[in-house]
């Protein structure tokens, strides 16, 4: 039987989503029993750096606007939105992690969200029917058409609404995805747009990731007829001492891990 194996090789969208909807699904249970406690359950924490909306208010005041979150996991960052006077919906492509945020929901009712399973190229939602899309590390980087996803984003904003997304920032596709000084030497070119991609042991292509340049989001940004208003990209706070992946301490104090972009619809 063929051993599970690493790589680049090309992928397009519906084998990247059937990937992703898998791995997700099998990964979900776990995936909460190990970061659920950094996550909490209403909290909104943008990235490994352990940053939250609380502390940076990148979305603005919530109060009466409505919300969609895209990649929402268990929809931790929804139910924070709800809690600060926003309607949220929370959206994801894996049915099991969405059943994980169901068990949440059961628990808290008092700030429980709706939930709703779709691919994030592919909104269920009408035209101009948001205030606000956001996602922390969901669905960007697990897309082959990101381009589009961007464009139904666009599509579902009411004009003067806000687009904020966090994903791994561009230049760690350069670096060995490792916590230690292994991961401070670059191996790899930036400019390579070529999908990571993991196989199972049957051969399977089992868990796909895209990555895009700094440029290449910002041109998305503006063709998806976006405003792009900020980058940010978060220092590591001293109180953070722990490593998730190839996110730590040590490569945190000298390059960023994450990158913020926030845009409007004119």
């Amino acid at each position: 039987m063929p051993q599970s194996s690493h790589g680049r090789a090309p992928v397009d969208h519906a084998l990247t989503a059937a990937a992703n909807r898998a791995w997700w699904d099998a990964e979900a249970e776990d995936y909460y029993e190990e970061h659920g406690s950094f996550l909490g359950d209403g909290d909104f924490v943008w990235g490994p750096e352990g940053w939250t909306e609380e502390e940076l208010r990148v979305l603005g005041d919530l109060r009466g606007k409505v919300a969609l979150e895209i990649g929402a996991g268990a929809g931790q960052c929804s139910r924070w939105v709800r809690s600060r006077g926003a309607h949220a919906v929370a959206t994801d492509l894996s049915g099991r992690m969405l059943a994980t945020g169901a068990e949440i929901n059961a628990r808290r009712p008092e700030d429980a969200v709706p939930l709703a399973q779709c691919d994030a190229v592919a909104l269920p939602f009408a035209d101009e029917c948001v205030d606000i899309v956001f996602t922390a590390y969901g669905a960007l980087p697990f897309v082959a058409d990101s381009a589009g996803l961007l464009r139904e984003a666009a599509r579902v904003l009411r004009p003067g609404g806000r687009l904020a997304f966090s994903t791994t920032h561009p230049f760690r596709w350069a670096l060995p995805d490792v916590p230690d000084a292994e991961g401070l030497t670059v191996t790899m070119s930036y400019f390579d747009r070529t999908p990571y991609v993991e196989v199972d042991e049957a051969g399977r292509v089992s868990y796909v990731e895209h990555h895009r340049t700094l440029g290449d989001r910002v041109r998305e940004i503006t063709a998806a007829g976006l405003r792009l208003v900020d980058v940010i990209e978060p220092e590591w706070p001293e109180r953070n001492t722990e490593a998730w992946g190839g996110w730590s301490p040590l490569r945190g104090e000298l390059m960023p891990g994450t990158a913020i972009y926030v845009a409007t619809k004119p």
